[in-house]
């Protein structure tokens, strides 16, 4: 069948009764070909057919109107990165390796300048008019714009920052510089450029403008100026400040006092308004008083919380606290709430209590971990005297030398700490069933900075590995014995067939 042939043609159309011009860009069928049998169907219902075919026209031609569409439209913000597609960007634009694209993701997440959230559309209407018979038609239709999902967005704090940065340091900025350094690194390794040439070439400039930076710059904060306070006429202004971004209803002359409320996590530094500013200073509400107390909700640093005489109670999650109720909260303070002080043991107090790392016990002067799986606001004093009975860390191993050796547990895992070194366990060490002995040996191979022979093991290791070697010699044994019977009933069989031949 033969091929069609289609001509690329962009038609504009003038009116009599206007200066514009209306421009359709598409394709003009020169020759049909297979198209005369045979057309492409789309997957998508909405699509008009063929919207992208134009019918065959003339330069000079009149042309009358069956029906003229406007359709009002809005310009689009560049599309948020996931992951993948900002992995994708980082390799188009030459910047890092593979090994160092999940690192990078992750780092700008955990201090904060970027999070990966899921966002709601928020409908939005936009109107179509239709000419028709001479007569407009207006129609007002809807559409939901804005809804993102597991894309990265970038934090107040993320924004300030990179401005800085932009401003004081743009050349280590721009995009083509980790390239660049890529490639020295490349010539480097292939022995084309020396390291100590490389690396003056950079540090020296980047250490006089760190320098420069830190004499010249002002703090960054992203302020911003909202208006003014219709209460008290002052300057109302948002900013990052030590905790993160704020408002601030400023202080004019000496004898006022500045005015602070905590943005919510909502709101960001460049889109919020006046209005929305001006909701946050109703905090602090006065509730009066209960049970002889004064009962006051207000924002914090770590969120909104109940202050409940010299009590602080963190408000609940679905709880807000620019309409929560007095009946509420009374039933909030009332109910099973942290801290909690189950009783004694030993004549010391035991009390349940959360804090930044979780929920935990404190039990005199030690503070020990909530173990997964138990809840702060129902476990009983029985429950909590048998985790503490329980071997735990840190755990004060004996002398050696004099000093005391204690075995604690770090973010890397257990560790030796013998007056002012820290020496890591070995893997597979059981931090409950090592020996000082052992432990001393750990200690002098740090202090010597010769490491430990895999031969110096615990008693435990040993036992193991003997075990283990025991197990698997047996089941050779089995395996070799299950073999030669195999072998016997093999010749047996032979036999009896010769035999009985």
């Amino acid at each position: 069948m033969a091929d069609a042939k289609l001509e690329r043609t962009i038609v504009k159309i003038a009116s009599d009764k206007s200066t514009e011009k209306f421009v359709a860009t598409g394709e003009v069928i020169i020759f049909d070909g297979f198209l005369k049998v045979y057309t492409e169907s789309s997957d998508d219902e909405n699509e008009e057919d063929n919207d992208t075919l134009l019918p065959p026209l003339k330069e000079g031609q009149k042309l009358d109107y069956k029906s003229i569409t406007a359709t009002q439209r809005f310009s689009q913000p560049p599309a948020r990165f996931t992951e993948a597609s900002l992995v994708k960007k980082l390799e188009e634009l030459g910047i890092g390796r593979p090994s160092t694209y999940a690192p990078t993701i992750s780092t700008i997440q955990k201090r904060g300048y970027v999070i990966k959230e899921e966002r709601q559309g928020k409908e939005r209407k936009y109107a179509v008019l239709e000419l028709s018979n001479s007569k407009i038609n207006k129609v007002e239709k809807t559409e939901i714009t804005g809804a993102e999902k597991n894309k990265m967005y970038p934090t107040d704090t993320g924004i300030v920052v990179n401005d800085f940065l932009v401003e004081y340091f743009k050349d280590i900025l721009d995009y083509n510089f980790t390239a660049e350094i890529e490639k020295e690194f490349d010539e480097i390794a292939e022995g084309k450029l020396k390291w100590n040439k490389m690396i003056a070439g950079f540090y020296k400039p980047f250490h006089k403008n760190v320098e420069n930076t830190i004499e010249t710059s002002d703090r960054a904060t992203g302020e911003r100026a909202l208006g003014k306070d219709p209460k008290t006429k002052r300057k109302v202004i948002v900013r990052l400040g030590r905790f993160g971004p704020m408002a601030e209803i400023v202080a004019e002359k000496e004898s006022d006092t500045p005015m602070y409320a905590s943005l919510q996590k909502n709101q960001r530094l460049e889109t919020v308004t006046l209005e929305e500013v001006l909701d946050l200073f109703k905090l602090p509400r006065h509730f009066g008083q209960y049970k002889n107390k004064e009962l006051i909700v207000n924002n914090g640093r770590y969120g909104p919380y109940i202050k409940f005489g010299e009590e602080y109670i963190s408000l609940p999650k679905e709880e807000d606290p620019f309409t929560i109720e007095i009946e509420s909260i009374k039933a909030i303070l009332d109910g099973p709430r942290l801290p909690r002080t189950l009783g004694q043991h030993k004549g010391l107090d035991i009390i349940i209590n959360k804090g930044r790392f979780g929920p935990y016990i404190k039990y005199g002067t030690e503070f020990i971990s909530l173990p997964k799986g138990e809840d702060p606001l129902e476990i009983d004093l029985e429950t909590v005297v048998d985790i503490l009975s329980r071997p735990r860390l840190p755990r004060n191993a004996g002398q050696y030398k004099g000093k005391d050796v204690v075995i604690a547990k770090g973010r890397f895992g257990p560790y030796i700490k013998y007056d002012d070194l820290f020496v890591a366990l070995k893997k597979g060490d059981d931090p409950f069933e090592v020996n000082i002995d052992y432990l001393g040996e750990l200690i002098d191979a740090k202090l010597s900075g010769v490491p430990l022979k895999k031969e110096k093991a615990t008693k435990t290791e040993k036992a193991s590995a003997a075990k283990k070697s025991k197990s698997k010699s047996s089941a050779k044994k089995s395996t070799t014995t299950k073999k030669k019977a195999a072998v016997s009933t093999k010749t047996k069989s032979k036999a009896k067939s010769k035999s009985g031949r």
